[in-house]
């Protein structure tokens, strides 16, 4: 239905570092099993010849890249084995900037430790390599794409013959369904890109797009339509590069339900206005634009209540605006670095990873507020403390305050756009009794941004550069504290 181009099927013994013990034990299945499913799965549908598979999930040798392909993979991810190979010990403190061995760390003085060499990496897949090519001559294929698929060679018997695995049958796991269908990814996936919405946008932006002629238009959408702006996006970005247009150059109004990512990598000087309701990811990636989405004007949603967009709103987004008026679902802004945003309420894991930008909450949020959040500013009204990070808090990775003079004016700006751009009554009301109504909103900030953010206040106030010798470790040493 997506018509994607890759299916990666990732083993519950991967992961980062950073990953909970919890979720080390008890989430997941290994990828033999997952991968063995989708791999029959795509041939009863006819669809497997369409579509790369990759795996990942802890793969040390090239016995594992042989298994996997007679599963029916084709790519194949290795992680944990290639940094054990470059020097990581596995502290799994790479979350915490401590590792001592200068893996996965911004400390200079730890960073001095590492010791690994790309030609480690490279001798590492090179046995690796070899090892493939001995096991596929031994079943009698010359290259991976011949054994992919062929689960018939897999050998289970010593397996099963086991006294522990009495009993077991793989016949599922093992099965070929569909004969004679190809096994492997044979043509090209057709996107349908000809008849998508974007090919209406750009051609109506023609003038914007070569005279920067300002255009206004509106337009309906269904949730068929997927990362509707994103092909506008890249028409600017092809002529105009990172500057974009001037602001407010193209702007769009949709009437209707938007498909997933909405406004994904939109650019600067495009405006997209949803009168409606939107699915999962919009603004992923949002690179300058502008995005608003609100209830239709004829609508009785409650801002406090009603949802009007989904999960993981603005992954990843290093630039724009976003004003969205109703609840969202979980992962808002995670990795955001530069977008500004307002929302009526949020789920859980909000600003997760985040490192710039500015949020402003206007309701509730979720359970795990701020989890690795190492920049930007959140302003959250009526914050339940119980609700942020518990480990950060605990470990004093995040700061929890008032608003100063300086954070009063950006809240109240934002809000003061988030009413021209949404007309939301909640907002309306909150400015309407500003004096009220600032003592209750709480500004979350990870700590060591809060101070990096103060020396360089300080540095500014004193006429210091960190330009001068000496000033940038002497600033360093500063913020740490």
């Amino acid at each position: 239905k997506l018509k994607a181009d890759v299916i990666l099927i990732s083993g519950h013994d991967g992961g980062t570092g950073a990953a909970p013990l919890n979720s080390l034990k008890h989430a997941g299945t290994p990828w033999e099993l997952g991968l063995a499913e989708t791999q029959q799965t795509l041939l009863v549908n006819g669809l497997r010849d369409r579509i790369v598979v990759q795996v990942d999930g802890q793969m040390k040798t090239g016995r594992d890249v042989v298994i996997a392909a007679l599963l029916g993979a084709e790519e194949f991810g290795f992680a944990t084995a290639p940094l054990v190979v470059e020097g990581c010990i596995m502290m799994r403190v790479c979350h915490l900037d401590t590792c001592p061995v200068g893996v996965a760390t911004q400390n200079p003085e730890l960073r001095s430790r590492f010791s690994g060499k790309v030609e480690f990496v490279v001798t590492f897949f090179e046995f690796i390599a070899e090892q493939v090519r001995e096991q596929l001559a031994q079943l009698g294929f010359r290259t991976i794409a011949e054994a992919v698929g062929h689960v018939e060679v897999l050998d289970s018997r010593q397996a099963i013959d086991h006294w522990k695995a009495k009993g077991l049958d793989l016949a599922p796991v093992l099965a070929q369904p569909e004969p004679g269908r190809a096994l492997i990814s044979a043509t090209i996936q057709d996107h349908g890109l000809d008849v998508a919405l974007d090919q209406e946008l750009i051609a109506r932006c023609e003038g914007a797009l070569e005279r920067l002629e300002p255009v206004q238009f509106d337009v309906p959408i269904k949730n068929v339509n997927r990362t509707v702006g994103t092909m506008l996006g890249h028409e600017v970005t092809k002529r105009y590069r990172g500057e974009g247009l001037p602001d407010g150059t193209i702007d769009i109004t949709f009437t209707g339900s938007a498909g997933q990512s909405f406004g994904a990598f939109l650019p600067r000087g495009i405006t997209l206005r949803l009168l409606g309701d939107a699915n999962d990811y919009v603004g992923k990636g949002l690179s300058g634009g502008r995005i608003v989405v609100r209830p239709h004007r004829e609508s009785m949603m409650d801002d406090t209540k009603d949802v009007i967009a989904g999960n993981v709103i603005g992954y990843g987004a290093t630039g724009g605006e976003l004003f969205l008026r109703g609840q969202v679902g979980e992962r808002f802004l995670v990795r955001n670095s530069g977008a500004a945003a307002v929302v009526a309420g949020v789920g859980d894991h909000a600003l997760e990873y985040m490192t710039g930008g500015t949020a402003v909450i206007l309701g509730s949020t979720g359970r795990n507020l701020g989890a690795g959040m190492s920049g930007g500013t959140a302003y959250v009204l009526d914050l339940r403390p119980e609700r942020v990070n518990a480990l950060a808090l605990a470990n004093g990775e995040l700061s929890l305050s008032g608003l100063d003079p300086e954070d009063e004016v950006i809240v109240r700006s934002l809000l003061e756009r988030h009413v021209v751009a949404t007309e939301s009554p909640r907002a309306k009301d909150l400015l309407a009794r500003w004096d009220e109504i600032r003592g209750r909103f709480t500004r979350v900030l990870p700590a060591q941004y809060a101070r990096v953010r103060d020396a360089l206040a300080e540095l500014e106030a004193t006429g210091g550069d960190l330009r001068a010798p000496g000033a940038w470790a002497e600033f360093l040493e500063v913020t740490r504290g």
